[in-house]
């Protein structure tokens, strides 16, 4: 006797959320990247439609960490103190879908790099490649109010992805966005209410729906990654339910949050038991991945070029069932 495919249909969909432009709308980006879009839950194409895979956006940071390990560096080795030349390496090597510039350098507690200087970082990378970006502060709230201003009419017309605005400090991000065309990050910590607050208050600023991208905090695996993983799947089951308010694409940091666990920079003489340091550090992150993605994750934030190869060797796994 043949068993009927019990098959769920949703009510609603998330939002499309556009990154980058092309000449014909003002930019000059040579591709868009499209996020969000289903009315159906990860890689279940059965029961609804997924327009948009999920995107891979390379981080490239201005300042790099002393305490990377070598199993990272090295791809980049060539280019690690040039955010420009990374980034076109990043696009032109390793097929990256967007670029997402993180201004660590820019944070008072590092270089505190001077709002001129990060401007001309800004412009040096949007030169040096042609995909969509992602401009990722540097964490300092009161740093960022200055930055982002600036930063935005430096790349106004390009409609980029930018952020982070939190429950406490939105407002100038925001205004920034919808003066110059670019969509915003919206940031909450692990919690669902916090979530749907600030995406409210992003759209009583008259912020346009097809906008906002959620960033609900993140953490690599063993290190708090279940909790990103219920929020995103609350998350995503509240929009496909009819929430309008939480039918945003969401984007994933795996990338710093993998790769300074333990398991990731160990050297192999302090854990042999942990096999080969570099391999290990790359699963790392590759699992990381995977489990956000199966969360429900519309855009990966990641770093090592095989950790991502083995991402979209899942991702390509998982569309073709």
């Amino acid at each position: 006797m043949p068993v009927a495919k019990l098959l769920e249909k949703w009510s609603s969909a998330v939002n499309e959320v556009l990154i980058g432009a092309t000449s014909s709308e003002g930019g000059t980006r040579s591709k868009i990247v499209k996020l969000g879009g289903q009315n159906t839950l990860p890689f279940l194409t059965e029961e609804g439609a997924i327009p948009n895979p999920p995107a891979i956006a390379m981080e490239v940071v201005d300042m790099v960490n002393p305490e990377w390990p070598a199993a990272l560096t090295e791809p980049f080795k060539d280019v690690i103190n040039s955010p420009a030349k990374w980034a076109r390496k990043c696009q032109d090597e390793y097929k990256a879908d967007a670029i997402c510039l993180r201004l660590t350098g820019a944070h008072p507690e590092n270089k505190n790099t001077s709002v001129e200087d990060v401007v001309k970082t800004v412009k040096e990378v949007k030169a040096a490649v042609s995909i969509p970006l992602v401009i990722w502060g540097c964490g300092s709230a009161e740093k960022d109010n200055q930055l982002f201003p600036a930063i935005s009419q430096a790349l106004k017309g390009e409609r980029c992805l930018m952020g982070t605005a939190t429950q406490d400090n939105y407002k100038v991000l925001a205004a920034t966005c919808i003066a110059d065309g670019h969509n915003i990050i919206a940031e909450s910590p692990l919690d669902i209410n916090i979530c749907k607050q600030l995406n409210i208050l992003l759209l009583d600023m008259e912020i346009p729906s097809n906008r906002i991208v959620i960033f609900p905090s993140t953490g690599a695996l063993g290190y708090g990654f279940e909790y990103s993983y219920s929020i995103m799947e609350r998350t995503r089951l509240a929009a496909l339910g009819g929430d309008k308010t939480m039918a945003y694409p969401m984007i994933a940091v795996v990338s710093n949050e993998s790769w300074k666990t333990k398991e990731a920079k160990a050297p192999e003489s302090d854990m042999p038991m942990w096999g080969k340091a570099a391999e290990r550090a790359i699963m790392w992150e590759a699992t990381t991945a995977i489990g956000f993605l199966l969360g429900g994750s519309d855009m990966l934030v990641m770093y090592h070029p095989k950790a991502i190869e083995l991402t979209r060797k899942y991702m390509s796994q998982m569309a073709s069932k």
